[in-house]
């Protein structure tokens, strides 16, 4: 069981975090940036998180369980019930919708190597599996990876800042690569 004041403490951190992540970019918030706006010691920070990509997962963390119970448990497109290509195209809409809400949690925990480390990454590429083996597509684990690597925040980033594209946009191109999951 927490202590009250140890959940007081991660309380004020992880709204402290919350809000730097808003304020600037994810890389340019520093450990001691969130220690200073939670009023906490640096001690207290790095004993329940060791860094500032453990921080942005906690946040996003919520988040994400409440898709992956909609995957598991909603209606269909986005929960069982549907073909598999309706079913993809369904969590790449859900997925931009997280993106569009929380890039910049996404981009505080998600980026490069330790994208594939989390166990939402995890969570959804085991999902976007079981679709590809559903449809019976050849190949699925050279695949999967494949089909999630437009989700990548840096990506959705690039297309949403720097090409100017919209959700929508970005969703409907998305829905195309669910393609290869229809039978021929």
């Amino acid at each position: 069981m927490e202590r009250a004041d140890a959940a007081r403490n991660r309380a004020r951190i992880l709204e402290a975090a919350a809000q730097l992540f808003v304020e600037k970019a994810p890389h340019d918030v520093t450990m001691d940036d969130i220690a200073r706006r939670a009023g906490v010691g640096r001690g207290t920070l790095y004993r329940r998180y060791p860094d500032r990509a453990s921080i942005a997962v906690a946040l996003l963390d919520e988040h994400e369980r409440e898709l992956q119970e909609r995957l598991l448990r909603g209606e269909p497109p986005l929960g069982p019930g549907a073909p598999a290509a309706e079913r993809l195209a369904a969590f790449y809409a859900a997925m931009v919708r997280l993106l569009e809400d929380h890039a910049h949690l996404v981009l505080g925990s998600e980026v490069g190597r330790t994208r594939f480390e989390t166990g939402a990454y995890g969570f959804w590429r085991a999902h976007v599996r079981v679709l590809l083996v559903a449809a019976g597509t050849p190949g699925p684990d050279a695949l999967v990876d494949v089909l999630l690597a437009p989700l990548a925040p840096e990506v959705y980033s690039y297309q949403r800042s720097v090409l100017g594209l919209t959700p929508a946009q970005i969703s409907e191109a998305l829905t195309r690569l669910t393609a290869i999951l229809e039978p021929s």
